[in-house]
C-alpha cells in the first residue's frame, strides 16, 4: 500500500503560538479561478468533529501566503467539496465493513 506524503506548515495563532497545520487538500476553482488550501490543526470541537479550515493560496510562489476567503459563494464551493468527500469517505467505510473476516 503506498503511503500519501503529508504536507504540514506552522502558523502562529492569535496568542503568537505556533501551531504546525497539516494540509488536506488543495484546488483550484475554476468558477472563481482562484487556488484555495483546505487544512487542519487536528483541534476538536466540542462534538468531536476536526476543526477543519480554508484560505485562497497562490501556488508556486516562493513563501505561501494564506488569503481569507471572504465571500459566501466561495464557502459553498468549499463546503460541497468537503460534504462530497465526507459522503465518499463514509460511503468506502460502509463497503469496508462487508469485506471483513468474520
Amino acid at each position: 500500500m503506498m503511503q500519501e506524503e503529508t504536507m504540514t506548515f506552522k502558523v502562529k495563532d492569535q496568542n503568537g503560538k505556533e501551531v504546525e497545520c497539516e494540509v488536506l487538500f488543495t484546488f483550484e476553482s475554476e468558477e472563481t479561478k482562484k487556488n484555495y488550501m483546505v487544512y487542519t490543526d487536528n483541534t476538536v470541537d466540542e462534538e468531536g468533529n476536526t476543526q477543519v479550515y480554508a484560505s485562497i493560496y497562490t501556488p508556486n510562489s516562493k513563501t505561501t501566503m494564506l488569503e481569507p476567503i471572504e465571500t459566501e459563494k466561495e464557502w459553498k464551493i468549499i463546503q460541497t467539496i468537503l460534504d462530497e468527500l465526507q459522503a465518499s469517505a463514509k460511503e468506502q467505510a460502509e463497503d469496508n465493513e462487508g469485506n471483513e473476516p468474520k
